[in-house]
């Protein structure tokens, strides 16, 4: 089948939808069985769409775990009630005390709080590499490194890393791959293809698409699946019925919605390259974006989440920029159909492998499915009160 009719077409099995376009909610907790032998068969059958406990999962959540593991090519798909939840079970999942995690540099902020204090307090050591280090990820690896985490781009500044050659050289020394893919959400990227073991996603952003469900989800190769699938469910995640209908409904819409996406974002960083104030864009589509030439080799397109750089400027010229906006509005997360804008501070103190000039004023922004003319309306306006802030 062709992308678009997967997304249309997967997760629909009339075991689920019981012959309706959609699958129905079903919410459970606790499952009756008809005798010990019904039980016991419903116990064995658990791990492969069998009601057997709400925990477990009803026919909403293997409808969308299913149509989320195809469109990603792994073996199966956890469900989690966050982006950040996901991350940390499946990190839970592959460590223990003693264990050495390599980590990107470039990762979601969050992911970094997890790893510096909850991983650590249960002695687990962290190191942060480059996310442009390439076959140099070698010489971090140690006989204790269980785990190497890539997040390609990286949050907020963008960086593609080169992901088949990271996981090759982990999996010539024994470790868990494992990969943030929410930017390129189930379709524009095939984790597995490049080597990945684990692919992660918050789900919050284009899969839900809504900006009204929270999700994360964590979908892992054959050899890693039951592992994953059974920590998971040991640290009780789950999420209600309700929200995977939500995801579900989401991710139906989610190739129409990324191509519009796409295509709108490109416009506006393309108008955003001719104006003389801006130092250079982080977009993976764009040359000057790090890892550019990965972004070629390994997607099949982009979204619209970038970054920009000004060449000059100060903290008050920035907060004159993002507030103000008539159709940008400033709020976390992104994904949603609507167009949002931050004003990046403080990205050096996140860093600690790497460098970061932080002399270049830096906003991210998420383009949505508003028409791109008003948009840059509103960039226009902004860089009139950038300058305006400037001179005064």
């Amino acid at each position: 089948m062709k992308r678009a009719t997967k997304i249309v077409s997967l997760g629909r099995d009339k075991k689920w939808t019981k012959g309706v376009v959609n699958p129905p909610v079903v919410r459970a907790s606790t499952v009756l069985f008809d005798s010990l032998e019904h039980m016991a068969k419903a116990g064995a059958g658990r791990s492969k769409g069998e009601l057997y406990y709400g925990r477990r999962g009803t026919d909403t959540h293997f409808a969308l775990q299913a149509a989320v593991a195809e469109l990603e090519g792994g073996a199966g798909t956890a469900l989690y009630p966050s982006g950040a939840a996901a991350i940390s079970g499946a990190l839970l999942s592959f460590l223990k005390s003693g264990d050495h995690l390599l980590m990107v540099d470039s990762v979601y902020e969050p992911t970094r709080a997890l790893c510096d204090n909850l991983l650590a307090g249960l002695g687990i050591e962290t190191t942060y590499y480059d996310p442009m280090i390439g076959a140099g990820i070698a010489e971090l690896i140690r006989p204790s490194t269980k785990v190497l985490y890539l997040e390609s781009p990286g949050s907020l500044t963008m960086e593609v890393q080169d992901v088949p050659t990271l996981c090759k050289i982990a999996h010539e020394h024994g470790l868990v791959t494992m990969l943030d893919n929410t930017w390129s959400s189930p379709i524009n990227c095939r984790p597995f293809e490049l080597g990945v073991d684990i692919s992660i996603q918050a789900a919050t952003k284009y899969i839900v698409g809504h900006s009204d469900v929270m999700m994360g989800t964590a979908t892992a190769s054959e050899q890693y699946w039951e592992q994953l699938r059974e920590n998971s469910y040991l640290l009780g995640q789950c999420v209600s019925a309700d929200d995977a209908y939500l995801a579900l409904r989401g991710l139906r819409t989610l190739g129409v919605r990324m191509a519009q996406q796409e295509k709108n974002a490109l416009e506006i960083a393309h108008w955003l390259e001719t104006r003389p104030e801006i130092d250079h864009i982080r977009h993976p589509a764009f040359p000057s974006c790090p890892g550019h030439e990965f972004f070629q080799r390994d997607y099949l397109g982009s979204n619209g989440l970038f970054s920009f750089l000004l060449k000059s400027g100060n903290r008050k010229a920035m907060q004159a920029f993002v507030e103000g906006m008539e159709h940008f509005k400033m709020g976390f997360s992104w994904g949603g159909y609507e167009s949002l804008i931050l004003a990046e501070f403080g990205v050096e103190k996140i860093r600690t492998a790497t460098r970061w000039d932080s002399s270049k004023p830096m906003f991210r922004v998420h383009i949505g499915l508003e028409d791109p003319e008003d948009l840059i309306a509103d960039l226009e306006a902004a860089f009139e009160r950038y300058h305006a802030a400037l001179g005064a």
